[in-house]
Parts: C-alpha cells; sequence; structure tokens
C-alpha cells in the first residue's frame, strides 16, 4: 500500500520540478527571441526594407530588451532558493515574455502592412 505522506511529497515535488522547467524554457526561449529581433534589425539596415526599418528597428530594439529582461528574470527565478520569491519572479517574467510576443506580431503586422 502507498503510504499518503509519499504522494503529497511526490506531487510536491513534482510541482516544484515544473515550475522549474517554465522557467527554463522562458530562459531559454528569450534568449532566442532576443537573437531574432537583432537578426531582423540587421536585416532591415541591409536589405532593401529601409523604408519600414525606421518604425520597426525602434519597436524590434524594445521587444529585444523586453526578451532580454524576461531572460535575466527567469534566470534570477531559476537561482532563488524561496519558492514564494521564485513563483512571483517566474509569473513577471512570463508577463514580460508574453508582451514582448505580442510586441513582436505588431512589428510583424507593421512589416506585412508595408510589404504590401
Amino acid at each position: 500500500m502507498i503510504n499518503e505522506d509519499e504522494i503529497k511529497i511526490g506531487q510536491s515535488s513534482d510541482a516544484v520540478n515544473l515550475e522549474e522547467d517554465i522557467s527554463i524554457h522562458i530562459f531559454a526561449a528569450s534568449a532566442a527571441m532576443v537573437g531574432v529581433c537583432l537578426t531582423v534589425i540587421g536585416i532591415f539596415q541591409i536589405g532593401k526594407l529601409k523604408n519600414i526599418g525606421s518604425i520597426s528597428d525602434n519597436l524590434l530594439a524594445v521587444d529585444a530588451l523586453a526578451f532580454l529582461s524576461s531572460c535575466i528574470l527567469s534566470y534570477i527565478a531559476l537561482r532563488t532558493r524561496t519558492k514564494k520569491r521564485r513563483y512571483r519572479i517566474e509569473r513577471i517574467a512570463d508577463l514580460i515574455f508574453i508582451g514582448g510576443l505580442c510586441l513582436m506580431a505588431i512589428v510583424c503586422f507593421l512589416v506585412a502592412y508595408e510589404l504590401l
């Protein structure tokens, strides 16, 4: 028979592992998105899209900073020992990451509108 204490311990460790997995995913994805933003800024400067670049460059620079701050916050969440603090920092990183994705969608819309 399984003891009830063993189930509670197993569930709490799974919840902690899930929270750490979320931080790891935010960390990896936001670091990659910083690279994407900087690459697109470079393509705007080099390519034939210079007329689109002025507003989009500025928005993508802000977007890169949002992803960078999300990356730093998720790293801090991974290194934090207390559960409550880790959860709070992770949620802030998550919200900033979602905001960065929304801003990137707006930039994509602006680029598509200018190309048409």
